[in-house]
C-alpha cells in the first residue's frame, strides 16, 4: 500500500519537484555539458514552403506562406506563374521528399564537425514533419508528413539515421501556427488541445537532446503554458537530464529566461554570463530559396570565422540548411559542410569543450585574431584568420613562464617566442603548402597556462 500511494503522489505531483514552473526555478537549471563541449549545430528548415523555395533575397523564404496571404507581390506574382490558382495547402501533394536519404544526411552533418541537428517538427504553417495525430484536430486536410506528400515520418527517420553517428538529434517546435483555425479562434484551446498535446508526443516518442521552441512573441508564456511544459521537462520526461532548452517561450521572455538565448543575425550581441547560440542561414534564409545565387552564399572562411566568433565570446554556432522538397541538400550547402568538416577535423580541439578566455580577440576594426580556452588541458588557442607577414606574430598583453611550449597545430611544429615588454612574439615558419593542410584559420596552440 505504501509504495501505491507514493507512486500516485508522484504521478499527482504532490511531491515536491526540483523545478517549480516560475522562471527563479526554472532558470537554475544549468545547460547540460554535453552541448556546451559540442559548439557547432545544424539547423535544417525544411517543410511544404520547400516546394516553391521562394523569397526575394535577403527574406526568410520559409515565410513563404505569410507572404501569400499578406499581399507579398513577389510570392503572389511568383505562386500564379509556377503554381496557378494552387492553394499554399495544395502543395503538400508536391512535397515528395523522394530522394531524401536519412543515413546520407548523417553522414554529410557528421563529416561537417557538427555535433547536434536541429529539424523543423512544425514551422509556423503548422504542417507537421511527423505523423501528429492532433493536426486532424484542426485541419480539414492532410496536413502532416505521414498522411500527404512523402507519407513517412521525416523526422523520425533522421533521428534514427543520427542515433548510429556522434551527431545529437533534436527539433524545432513553433508554438503558434498563423492560419490554424483552433488558434485563430480560441488560444487558450489551442494550446490546451493543440500545442501542449503535440510537444508532449514529441517528446515521448523522440526523446530529443535539443527542444528549440519559436513563434513566442504571439502570446504569454502564460497563454503558453510555458512554465509548466518546462517544470514537466526537466522533472518527469524521458529527456529530463539532457535536453537543452532556449529562451523563445512568449512574449518579453526571450533574452530574459529560459535555457540558451538564441540571437539570429546578431554577431553583435555578448552576454558573456548567460550560455548562448547564433542561428543564420548559409545565405540569408533557412528554408531553400532558389532565389539565391553563389554570391549569396557566404564563402567556408566566412562560416569557419562565425564559428570561432562564437565559441570565442562563450557560446555555440548554429548553421542552418535547407534541403528542396525533393529532400536533397543543395550542393553548393553540402560543399560548405564538407569544407568546415575538414578544417574541424584539422583544428576541432581549439573548438570542441573550449571556454572564453580573458580576452575574446585582439584587434578592434579588424581582427587580428580569436582566442579560445580548453579548461581541461590549460591550453589556449589563438586562431589567425590570415597568415603573419614577416614570419612573426605578437600576442597583446600576454606573459608566459619561461620555457612554455607553442607550437603549429596544423604541422605540429615547435614555434619559439619570446617576451616583448607586456606582450609575446611568436615567430612562425614561412607558409609551406605542402606542409600546411588547414585552411581559412590557422591556429597556435599556447600550452599549459592559466585563464585568468
Amino acid at each position: 500500500m505504501l509504495v501505491l500511494a507514493c507512486t500516485w503522489l508522484s504521478a499527482t505531483g504532490l511531491f515536491a519537484q526540483a523545478y517549480q514552473p516560475d522562471w527563479a526555478s526554472l532558470d537554475k537549471r544549468p545547460v547540460p555539458q554535453w552541448y556546451k563541449d559540442a559548439k557547432f549545430g545544424i539547423f535544417i528548415h525544411w517543410g511544404v514552403y520547400s516546394v516553391p523555395g521562394y523569397s526575394k533575397k535577403r527574406e526568410y523564404a520559409e515565410w513563404y506562406q505569410y507572404g501569400l496571404n499578406h499581399n507579398d507581390t513577389a510570392r503572389i506574382r511568383y505562386h500564379k506563374a509556377k503554381f496557378g490558382d494552387l492553394t499554399y495547402y495544395q502543395l503538400a501533394d508536391q512535397f515528395k521528399a523522394e530522394l531524401y536519404d536519412p543515413a546520407e544526411w548523417a553522414r554529410v552533418i557528421e563529416g561537417s564537425g557538427a555535433k547536434y541537428v536541429v529539424l523543423t517538427s512544425k514551422h509556423h504553417d503548422g504542417f507537421a514533419n511527423w505523423p501528429s495525430q492532433a493536426t486532424a484536430l484542426a485541419w480539414s486536410m492532410p496536413w502532416n508528413a505521414g498522411v500527404t506528400g512523402p507519407h513517412r515520418d521525416l523526422l523520425g527517420d533522421l533521428f534514427a539515421a543520427l542515433r548510429k553517428t556522434s551527431v545529437h538529434p533534436g527539433m524545432y517546435y513553433s508554438l503558434y501556427e498563423w492560419f490554424n483555425p483552433i488558434w485563430l479562434n480560441d488560444k487558450p484551446r489551442y494550446v490546451t488541445e493543440y500545442m501542449l498535446p503535440q510537444m508532449h508526443d514529441l517528446i515521448n516518442t523522440y526523446h530529443p537532446d535539443v527542444f528549440w521552441t519559436d513563434g513566442d512573441w504571439e502570446a504569454s508564456d502564460t497563454l503558453f503554458h510555458s512554465r509548466e511544459f518546462l517544470a514537466w521537462l526537466y522533472n518527469e520526461s524521458p529527456v529530463k537530464d539532457q535536453v537543452v532548452t532556449y529562451d523563445r517561450w512568449g512574449k518579453g521572455i526571450r533574452f530574459h529566461h529560459g535555457g540558451v538565448y538564441t540571437p539570429e543575425y546578431q554577431p553583435d550581441l555578448d552576454f558573456k554570463d548567460h550560455y548562448f547560440e547564433e542561428s543564420r542561414g548559409m545565405g540569408f534564409s533557412y528554408g531553400y530559396n532558389r532565389a539565391e545565387d553563389s554570391w549569396d552564399y557566404n564563402s567556408a572562411q566566412s562560416l569557419v570565422l562565425a564559428l570561432i566568433d562564437k565559441v570565442s565570446r562563450g557560446g555555440n554556432f548554429l548553421l542552418d540548411i535547407g534541403p528542396d522538397e525533393h529532400g536533397k541538400i543543395p550542393p553548393i550547402m553540402e560543399e560548405r559542410l564538407q569544407q568546415m568538416g575538414h578544417w574541424m577535423s584539422i583544428n576541432s580541439e581549439a573548438i570542441y569543450g573550449a571556454v572564453r578566455w580573458k580576452k575574446v580577440s585582439q584587434g578592434d576594426s579588424v581582427k587580428e585574431c580569436f582566442f579560445t580556452y580548453s579548461p581541461e588541458r590549460k591550453d589556449l588557442y589563438v586562431l589567425l584568420p590570415r597568415w603573419p607577414s614577416g614570419g612573426r606574430f605578437v600576442v597583446r598583453d600576454l606573459a608566459l613562464p619561461a620555457g612554455t611550449t607553442v607550437e603549429l597545430l596544423d604541422t605540429k611544429q615547435a614555434l619559439t617566442w619570446k617576451a616583448v615588454g607586456k606582450d609575446v612574439e611568436i615567430r612562425l615558419p614561412a607558409f609551406d603548402p605542402n606542409r600546411m593542410t588547414s585552411e581559412y584559420v590557422y591556429v597556435i596552440k599556447i600550452h599549459s597556462i592559466n585563464n585568468k
